[in-house]
């Protein structure tokens, strides 16, 4: 694995978008407060259309948006523009409106964009999805929220260059809370997301089909995986997902922590995550692939994380790593996880270390180096499971005893200074060896 090639790479990538860090600057920026044109910011009244007058007026000279104040500004959907400066300052907060009837494109989200190059969204202040009201009811055997028929995205951004999110407090989100399609060389910087752990399918930052992208210093609670790559179905025309990096976060979910998949249409390459924290999650660790792209040039490193189940209705089930190829359908041309490297992680969890192809699927070229997992059990919910979804091929949620690393169908996989411990409360229940199934060159050092 050619890694002075990939972390040239990187640094080359890292330079691009550090030009981003530094966007105008207020002083050099025309103001545009959206209470000059009509918003009222008292939490009752819609101002949409007052903040979208800001937004088209902003637009004509490449000035910045300020909602101000400690106000509450009511909205639904607005569409941002190029050059602009989007900028909620502290003690504002923009409040996202509940009725359905105010969202003509379900799909937009509330901040939405089209080739909007060189936009930015800052600020101090914060973005409420609300999610309370988007959700029907609590299901107490699940242990989470059922959502309504409709609920928002907060952030969708397609095909944008010179992309710069920073400070900004999202929270409540009831839907997928930043989703860019598309974009290319975008920095996101100092985001908190402050989501419900219990609410399904409001994950943290899905970069999807991107290019040149830096996520850092972000904290983000969510109920779904809190930073994943994609590459979707229906978004191919922009490519692959590569040139990512991510780093110095701290992460609490209930689904995965860093992620790519599972959404792989095309390839997902070139990738860093490295000083991250997971407090929290139902994988540490996750490579899920189930269509035809290849996932590969990928590095974990500096990573500390946690893993535990959770009930019954979410996905994961304690995977301390979890690199898994499995075709999502009988018909899948299934790609391959390939030139993969987890170096200096440490972890506790509840469950194996997955290297895994599936179904026909294979991986190969898997480099663990200084990994150190405590295999320990602290939940009620129920263990000994592999969860491979989602896949109709094959088991989905698959009994299977726990061990230390699980690895089957994959190629010259290297385990170098890899041990696995087994807490005192866990002895009995699972076991801390290497076990392997239609495996080449398994080298242990």
């Amino acid at each position: 694995m050619t890694y002075a090639r990939r972390d040239a790479l990187r640094l080359s990538t890292a330079a691009l978008v550090g030009t981003l860090a530094a966007p105008l600057s207020a002083a050099s920026r025309k103001t545009f407060d959206a209470r000059s044109f009509g918003a009222k910011g008292d939490g009752r009244t819609l101002d949409t259309a007052a903040i979208q007058r800001t937004i088209d007026a902003a637009a004509q000279v490449g000035g910045r948006v300020v909602l101000g104040g400690s106000a509450r500004y009511l909205t639904g959907p607005l569409t941002l523009a190029g050059g602009i400066d989007f900028h909620i300052e502290r003690h504002a907060t923009l409040c996202v409106s509940t009725d359905p009837a105010h969202y003509a494109d379900p799909l937009a989200g509330v901040l939405g964009a089209r080739g909007a190059h060189g936009l930015t969204l800052s600020g101090a202040g914060t973005i409420d999805g609300r999610s309370p009201a988007f959700m029907e009811r609590y299901d107490a055997v699940g242990e989470w929220w059922i959502p309504k028929p409709f609920r928002p995205r907060l952030v969708v951004l397609a095909d944008c260059a010179d992309l710069v999110i920073r400070d900004l407090t999202f929270a409540r989100a009831p839907h997928w809370t930043v989703h860019l399609v598309g974009c290319r060389r975008v920095l996101i910087d100092r985001l908190t997301i402050a989501n419900q752990l219990d609410v399904p399918n409001c994950d943290g930052i899905d970069p999807d089909h991107c290019q040149d992208v830096e996520i850092r210093n972000c904290r983000i609670t969510c109920g779904d995986d809190a930073i994943v790559i994609k590459t979707t179905a229906g978004y191919e025309r922009y490519g692959p997902s590569r040139n990512i990096t991510v780093r110095d976060c701290v992460i609490e979910t209930q689904d995965s922590g860093l992620k790519i998949g599972t959404e792989t249409v095309q390839d997902i390459h070139d990738i860093l995550f490295e000083r991250c924290e997971i407090r929290r999650s139902s994988r540490g660790l996750c490579i899920q692939l189930r269509d035809a792209g290849t996932v590969r040039n990928i590095v974990f490193r500096q990573i500390r994380f946690v893993a535990q189940y959770f009930a019954d209705p979410w996905w994961g089930r304690g995977e301390a790593i979890s690199f898994t190829a499995v075709p999502r359908t009988a018909s899948t041309r299934i790609g391959t996880i390939r030139d993969v490297l987890v170096e200096d992680v440490t972890g506790r969890a509840e469950n194996s270390i997955r290297i895994e192809g599936l179904n026909g699927a294979r991986v190969s070229d898997i480099r663990l180096r200084k990994v150190h997992v405590t295999l320990d059990r602290w939940t009620r919910y129920r263990g000994g499971l592999f969860d491979n979804r989602p896949t109709n091929v094959g088991v989905a949620l698959e009994p299977h005893d726990t061990v230390g690393v699980n690895i089957r169908h994959a190629d010259r996989v290297t385990l170098d200074d890899v041990t696995v411990a087994v807490a005192p409360r866990a002895r009995g229940q699972v076991s801390d060896e290497v076990r392997s199934e239609d495996t080449t060159a398994l080298v242990r050092r």
